[in-house]
């Protein structure tokens, strides 16, 4: 009986720990006036977060918080991503008592923001675990997916009627789910199960889930691992030639990556592939059906379409913030920093530091320097998906233009209502021939 109470205590503990006493947390701080409690509150409220980012540069380059530091300069973003004086991991999690009982609590199955994923593991692990993935998901391999998601793409639209409809519904989030579906083999009879996991799973990413949205989040991921379980046991018998069978028969010097880590992998690429695309889509129709004169230059210039994505991704990228955690006493940009500290990195912020950005507020898809954005890290960190979103935004944004160039984003469109993920939860709109 014992157990069985610890067991059915774990998740309510992973949530209070994870979610619920980090939320209660930032609020308080928040009506405090603390920078980085007013940010994440105002991010989950779906406020315009442009004035935020000039006072916390204005504070310095790194900015002091209730939490530790925070920056939306441009160069201490880049400084700490790429530094090894900085660790991905919690707070705490270094024997501390917090930190044990986020040990004790820990679910058994998958988790894109736990070890051993990419997001959560630092060298020497992190080092030979990307090397294999990397492997596979080369910008070749991507590249040569691009047919078939325009494919995919192309069979969405024709299934769109005139409207009204939800366009994250309809299309900004079906199109990274199948393409993820693709990378992973799923097979026809399962692609339904995938694309509702996808969708269910990828709010694992974010900070602050109320208890209904964490639990649906955790069966979701559940449901999935024992699915791919399943899963891998047919791909080792029979391979195709997607990428996830290719990752399954890559080694090493003869090793590997072992089961747990070829399940964390691929709830990574479920999670954060659908989450990217679904936001960088969504953000994308609203900012160009916002400023017609620049699907004015698009059209008589279709070669920049490949640049309005960077554009998008700089002026409304999917990721608010992320951080890192000192393991030495260091420096950021001339500022002493110490071991154990947090460094929160605001990327929406730093994508609009005026020292790097002439004009950082204008939404302008011929801008030179757009892809010197930050929406997808740096360092080790940067994220590996990088080139497949890419090529699903210009994909995606630039058909549904051209098929309907008289698109319209109706009135009523409701932004996320979460603290690190950025996009639109509904995007109603009209599609005029």
């Amino acid at each position: 009986m014992l157990d069985a109470a610890l067991a059915r205590a774990k998740p309510v503990v992973r949530w209070s720990l994870g979610h619920a006493l980090p939320r209660t947390v930032l609020r308080r701080e928040a009506r405090r006036g603390d920078l980085q409690g007013r940010m994440v509150v105002a991010a989950a409220d779906g406020r315009d977060l442009t004035g935020l980012f000039e006072e916390i540069r204005a504070a310095g380059p790194l900015a002091r918080t209730r939490f530790g530091w925070m920056t939306t300069t441009h160069a201490a973003v880049r400084e700490v991503l790429g530094s090894d004086a900085f660790r991905v991991g919690i707070v705490g999690a270094d024997g501390s008592p917090l930190g044990r009982l986020v040990e004790w609590s820990a679910a058994e199955h998958l988790h894109p923001v736990r070890p051993p994923s990419l997001l959560a593991v630092n060298p020497p692990e992190h080092t030979r675990y990307r090397k294999l993935v990397t492997g596979v998901f080369t910008a070749r391999a991507v590249e040569q997916l691009r047919g078939r998601v325009q494919e995919i793409a192309d069979d969405l639209l024709d299934r769109l009627g005139p409207g009204p409809l939800d366009l994250v519904e309809s299309y900004c989030g079906l199109l990274p789910v199948t393409v993820i579906s693709q990378i992973l083999g799923v097979p026809p009879a399962d692609l339904g199960k995938v694309l509702s996991l996808g969708s269910a799973a990828a709010p694992s990413l974010d900070l602050g889930l109320g208890w209904r949205t964490f639990r649906d989040v955790e069966s979701a991921l559940g449901e999935f691992d024992a699915w791919l379980g399943e899963h891998l046991d047919h791909l080792r018998r029979h391979p195709g030639d997607d990428l996830f069978s290719k990752l399954v028969a890559a080694r090493d010097d003869g090793v590997g990556l072992t089961e747990t880590e070829l399940k964390s992998t691929a709830g990574l690429v479920l999670a954060a592939g659908f989450e990217t695309t679904v936001n960088l889509l969504g953000s994308g129709i609203a900012l160009l059906a916002a400023h017609p004169e620049q699907l004015a230059v698009l059209r008589e210039r279709p070669r920049l379409w490949g640049n309005a994505v960077e554009e998008v991704l700089r002026h409304d990228p999917p990721v608010l913030l992320t951080g890192r955690i000192a393991t030495r006493d260091t420096e950021v940009v001339g500022v002493p920093v110490r071991r154990g500290a947090l460094v929160t990195t605001v990327l929406a912020g730093a994508n609009r530091d005026p020292a790097v950005f002439a004009d950082p507020a204008a939404f302008d898809v011929t801008r030179d320097d757009a892809r010197d954005h930050v929406s997808f890290g740096a360092g080790r960190h940067h994220c590996l998906g990088a080139s497949l979103a890419r090529m699903e935004g210009e994909i995606g944004l630039r058909s549904i233009f051209e098929r309907f160039p008289g698109l319209r984003v109706l009135p009523g469109g409701r932004r996320r209502a979460t603290r690190i993920l950025r996009g639109y939860e509904s995007l109603p709109a009209v599609l005029a021939p």
